[in-house]
């Protein structure tokens, strides 16, 4: 033992007293535990990438799927490879290696735990508001993280103390030539879709999750195949000089000045109404006001792309009319905001936080806001806060559009609350008594005070909400509210509140499905505006994709919209929601995944339209 330690630990280089096959041996020592080390890093990652999962049985199908494995495995083995070979020291090697691949696990483990999402490539985009929104969840070490993280701490230290073999100059350039080589080699396979497909994981998850079959896949390798979506990727079988011609079959068509009436519109964080849900046991009316409202207007079902979190999706699809998942925003970009702006309109509107938050300060412009109110430049003056909520923003809001409405142009005012953001406190009720809201007894007293934090911040929403829309109505200025929520709410790390009441989020099933993803929708006008449309405007509209929305309004308006708007309302009727995720929901009201024949044409004349529209800005700025 003595000899093994003074011929093999510690050692930068064989001693000259080794024979030929002890320095083999002593290489080899080196090599196998570097590339161990690596390994360790992997492994580690994939339990990490269970996420909310069963560590035990979601490992378990990694490890029946040797292809998965290795593409999990590579990444890290190949960087290690290079930073031993440029460095020489596999300590130094393993410590950079970690860094990018803790850091990336450690992101996609919180995210998977918060909000049931993964972290992908375009994430990367936005890393500074994620470092900025991950400090409002509190942070955990479990099991599993400790599980993980444990043998990357002593694989770590073990390189340290008993790994000093320092190849020559030659050999470690060689070494990192040849990782550098493979990576380059690799860049195909990572991108390949049809690699993707073949090493789907699918025994143990719900096929109809994109998160799902993201964990399936592991991190590292889902997570470099995403990085071509972080690029505009066009659809398949897309050819620009069709979606030109289909898009050209179309012109813009002007509202009639005698039509034209003022819209505010208010997407509200998080607001969904599960008042629905058999399993929850209220102590009150909870969503009083706000079906008091719905009565008075033309409301649906809203089936939304995302899940506790990513709400310019939403709010970018409704003013749009296009999934927004691959635009990067960073210069003017069609929209129904430019289309009324360009018919006459005011633009503007008010998120009583962040500017920074989703880039809004720079992006609502590109998308034709001529002005919008954030904390920032407003709401951080009456509050002293990064944040205001709805007490104060509703006022803050109604206030602004009656001093707007005093103008001759008319007005387009597209607003998004704060209020409802997650995580709702799970020790103290802050809207009064957690028996105030919920019964359900059977339930932990955290998750009862979720609920409460929860339906106490809704109900003071439609309160305001309501107050404002009071103000509309006894006025003469023709106007139309439209409001809706961005998405269901976090209710609990891994989705606990949900599970602990049974409400099925599996999407196998189409009550499943919109328990996941559907929100609601109003559209209300008041008398003046009643007058000018026409109609009441009341009644039940469609489900649909927010991608949709301002279709349904234009109708209801009587309007026809911009040619983008015509091109794509064959598809509205016979695809109400075009989910992102790749599946559809038919006019009969069917779930499918694959449309086929004049809807399967439908599909892909709007993924054709929609990429068109994203990257060939189609308004006028002057």
């Amino acid at each position: 033992m003595k000899r093994f330690f003074s011929y093999f630990l510690f050692q930068t280089r064989p001693e000259e007293t080794l024979t030929s096959r002890q320095r083999v041996v002593f290489w080899l020592w080196n090599a196998l535990l570097t590339a161990g080390a690596a390994v360790v890093l992997g492994l580690a990652s994939l339990l990490l990438a269970t996420g909310n999962a069963s560590a035990r049985v979601m490992f378990m199908d990694y490890l029946r799927h040797p292809a998965l494995v290795a593409l999990n495995l590579l990444p890290p083995l190949l960087l290690m490879a290079l930073l031993y070979g440029a460095t020489g020291r596999a300590w130094v090697a393993y410590l950079i290696t970690a860094l990018p691949v803790l850091g990336l696990s450690l992101g996609n483990y919180y995210k998977l735990m918060f909000r049931d999402d993964p972290v992908l490539a375009s994430d990367l985009l936005i890393l500074g508001e994620a470092g900025k929104m991950a400090g409002k969840y509190h942070l955990f070490l479990d099991r599993k993280l400790a599980a993980a993280l444990l043998p990357v701490l002593v694989a770590g230290v073990a390189l340290f103390l008993l790994v000093r073999g320092r190849p020559r100059l030659p050999v470690r350039g060689g070494t990192a030539a040849a990782a550098l080589i493979a990576s380059l080699a690799l860049i195909p396979v990572y991108g390949s879709d049809k690699t993707y497909n073949k090493n789907a994981n699918t025994d143990h998850i719900n096929p109809w999750s994109a998160t799902q079959q993201y964990i399936s896949r592991g991190l590292m390798y889902p997570f470099l195949h995403s990085i071509k979506t972080a690029m505009p990727t066009p659809p398949e079988g897309y050819s620009e000089q069709e979606a030109a011609a289909m898009l050209a079959e179309y012109q813009d068509a002007d509202i009639p000045e005698d039509k034209k009436v003022n819209i505010v519109g208010v997407m509200l964080e998080a607001f969904a109404d599960f008042s629905v849900c058999e399993e929850i046991e209220f102590q009150q009316d909870v969503y009083a006001a706000y079906h008091a409202l719905e009565a008075e207007s033309y409301t649906g079902n809203l089936l939304t792309n995302i899940f506790a979190g990513g709400t310019v999706d939403t709010e970018r699809a409704f003013l749009t009319g296009i999934a927004p998942d691959d635009i990067n925003y960073r210069s003017n970009t069609s929209s129904y905001v430019w289309y009324l702006k360009n018919q006459g309109y005011q633009t503007s509107g008010d998120h009583p936080s962040n500017s920074w938050f989703y880039n809004r300060v720079n992006i609502n412009s590109y998308l034709g806001f001529d002005q919008y109110r954030f904390a920032e430049n407003h709401y951080t003056a009456l509050t002293g806060e990064d944040t205001a909520w709805d007490y104060t923003f509703f006022p803050e809001l109604t206030a602004s559009i009656l001093e707007q409405l005093g103008d001759d142009a008319p007005l387009f005012s597209f607003s998004v609350s704060y209020q409802g953001h997650g995580p709702y406190g799970d020790s103290e009720c802050w809207w009064g008594e957690v028996d105030d809201y919920v019964a359900n007894h059977d339930l932990a007293q955290e998750d009862r005070t979720i609920l409460a934090n929860y339906f106490g911040s809704v109900m003071s929403t439609q309160y305001y909400l309501s107050e404002m829309v009071d103000v509309f109505r006894a006025m003469d200025e023709p106007i139309v509210v439209v409001v809706f929520g961005d998405h269901k709410p976090w209710l609990g790390n891994s989705n606990s509140v949900y599970n602990s009441l049974g409400i099925d989020l599996s999407r196998m099933s189409v009550d499943s499905f919109y328990n996941y993803w559907s929100t609601r929708y109003l559209i209300w006008a008041n008398d003046a505006a009643k007058e000018v449309i026409g109609h009441d405007m009341v009644g039940e509209g469609p489900d649909i994709s927010p991608c949709f929305l301002m279709n349904v309004l234009f109708e209801q308006l009587g309007w026809e919209g911009d040619g983008y708007m015509q091109a794509v309302e064959p598809v509205r009727q016979e695809l109400p929601m075009v989910h992102r995720y790749g599946s559809y929901l038919t006019a009969d009201g069917e779930l499918t995944l694959t449309p086929t024949g004049e809807q399967a044409e439908l599909a892909r004349r709007f993924h054709s339209l929609e990429y068109y529209r994203a990257h060939h800005f189609s308004g006028k700025t002057g």
